[in-house]
């Protein structure tokens, strides 16, 4: 009997289904997009199967006894078949049978693959980012590399080089790398120079590589090369490049900075005070509401005004009852500034030479409530026969000009230049600080100031038309009463000025984020006064060559 057993459950072990066909019974769900990793399950060995065997004999024969079955029950159905043998296999799976072991283990096994294949994934996922990340830092690092033995081995084009890039479209990204290096190469021009190449030759190409990358013509580029070092005249250029921020004037005639300030930000303004040197200004950020348009605006509570605007008219500092003029007023910024200082008292002369301009400065001067302006259509060479010589108390000129300090405003400025027409911006500048002088009365008690002021940043315009003015007329220079703002030159080129020409100040945008400006103050004397200062300064050695 426990031969006959024994030999069943070996004559039904061969006949298990594959691992393929259980899977096809089985519910499996979804596969990996991936091919599924095969993982080989051990065969038992002889022993083991050996050890199987006897617990098999054991279990069947503690069936026997626990049963109700006996031996003739097997003889009755007739002994050992194995046909009816399988079909009761196929037919009737008991619980915990091997069948049953069989498909839990191929169950795990899928699981147990399922897992393997969803780490692998994982661990490969890692990898691939791994050498990702390792191939961009090499990537960097050889980047840093070659741009590091391009900058030690920098040399200039040769002409056969020049040549070909003439008849190519510029290559903007080319130019801007030649020219930090030429600039690099000139801030220490000694150790990292190429052989057999002169300063000038490195100054030529910067000029060059300048004019092509940002568009100015030959002239221009030429004169602001003479005027800044090569590290700050990129970082001027570079300003040009940029727009200057939005500034405010607040009327004080009609409201105070605190009330406009809270009545701009409730309308979606972003705003904060201009700066320490001014009480007035206010800068702005960005706006919901177009800032020339607003309530405020139009009932006359600020003007929108450069910040650069403001100096002219604090450096002419003008007191209440005095007479002035503004010699070229429009649109009407600097001259209510002046009548806000004022306080509507005294008499102010707006003098605008261009007739079309006269409407925006009329208009500015009703909206903002200027009640002590006399507006006037005359040449400002002309007005000392107008108004009369030594008549007034203190006068602004803010002269005609190149434009060279609002090319962020004007870049048709960058070709629209020449040598010619700063000549004669400087002429028309010396006649017109002339007639600004003849005008001022030299006996004022608290006047006697003329205040010149240019938005240029060329010598021509602006330090020789004020020492052209010392040299004649009976005046001399005054601290501009600005406590920042750069000295102006007191020699250029071959150019000599007089020493007190640097009580002048300078503004630029890459220092004081503000349009390139000149301010200087100059004050009458009378003629005694004159003939003492011409001899304590020029007969005793101080004197200049004029």
């Amino acid at each position: 009997m426990g031969t006959s057993a024994l030999n069943k459950r070996k004559g039904a072990k061969p006949q298990k289904a594959s691992p393929k066909k259980k899977q096809k019974k089985e519910p499996f769900t979804a596969k990996n997009p991936k091919k599924p990793k095969i993982v080989q399950v051990p065969e038992p060995s002889d022993e083991e199967e050996e050890e199987e065997e006897v617990e098999d004999l054991e279990e069947f024969d503690g069936g026997d006894e626990e049963g109700s079955g006996s031996d003739s029950d097997t003889d009755i159905f007739g002994g050992d078949d194995p046909l009816q043998d399988d079909n009761d296999d196929d037919d009737e799976s008991l619980p915990g049978s091997d069948e049953d072991e069989d498909e839990e283990k191929g169950s795990s096994d899928s699981d147990s693959d399922s897992d393997s294949d969803s780490g692998d994934i994982e661990k490969k996922s890692r990898l691939i980012d791994r050498k990702t990340l390792e191939e961009e830092e090499e990537g960097r690092k050889e980047l840093e590399l070659n741009i590091k033995d391009e900058s030690d081995e920098f040399r200039l084009p040769t002409k056969q080089e020049l040549e070909q890039e003439a008849h190519q479209p510029p290559d903007l990204s080319h130019l801007q790398r030649r020219i930090k290096e030429i600039v690099r190469v000139l801030s220490n021009f000694k150790a990292l120079r190429q052989e057999g190449a002169s300063r000038k030759d490195y100054v030529e190409q910067l000029k060059r590589d300048l004019s092509s990358y940002y568009g100015y013509n030959d002239f221009l580029i030429g004169a602001l090369v003479e005027m800044f070092p090569v590290v700050e005249l990129v970082e001027l250029i570079e300003a040009f490049e940029k727009p200057r921020p939005i500034c405010l004037r607040t009327n004080t005639l009609k409201t105070r900075r605190r009330d406009l300030a809270a009545s701009l930000i409730n309308r979606g303004v972003n705003l904060d005070p201009l700066s320490k040197w001014s009480k007035v200004g206010l800068v702005v950020y960005e706006s919901q509401v177009p800032v020339g348009a607003t309530p405020e605006y139009m009932a006359g509570y600020y003007m929108l005004q450069s910040a650069s605007s403001f100096l002219p008219v604090m450096a002419l500092a003008p007191q209440e009852n005095e007479r002035v003029v503004d010699m070229a007023a429009a649109p009407g910024g600097k001259t209510t500034y002046v009548a806000a200082l004022m306080k509507n008292s005294g008499i102010i002369f707006a003098n605008e030479m261009k007739e079309p301009r006269l409407k925006s400065l009329t208009a500015n001067l009703h909206r903002m409530g200027v009640t002590n302006t006399v507006v006037c259509n005359y040449d400002g060479k002309e007005l000392p026969k107008v108004l009369g010589s030594n008549a007034v108390d203190r006068v602004l000129l803010d002269a005609p000009c190149s434009g060279t300090g609002v090319i962020s405003k004007d870049e048709s400025v960058k070709t629209s230049k020449s040598s010619d027409e700063i000549q004669k911006c400087a002429h028309l500048q010396k006649q017109l600080i002339l007639a600004a002088i003849d005008m001022v009365d030299a006996n004022s008690k608290s006047g006697g100031y003329i205040v010149y002021s240019t938005c240029s940043i060329m010598v021509a315009e602006n330090e020789a038309v004020i020492d052209y003015a010392l040299r004649k007329r009976n005046v001399k220079l005054v601290p501009c009463g600005l406590d920042f703002g750069r000295p102006g030159f007191t020699r250029f080129r071959e150019q000599r000025f007089h020493p007190s020409v640097e009580k002048t100040r300078r503004f630029y945008p890459h220092v004081h984020n503000m349009d390139g400006f000149f301010v200087a103050k100059v004050n009458r004397i009378a003629f005694f006064f004159f003939f003492f200062l011409f001899f304590s300064e020029y007969q005793l050695g101080d004197g200049y060559d004029g």
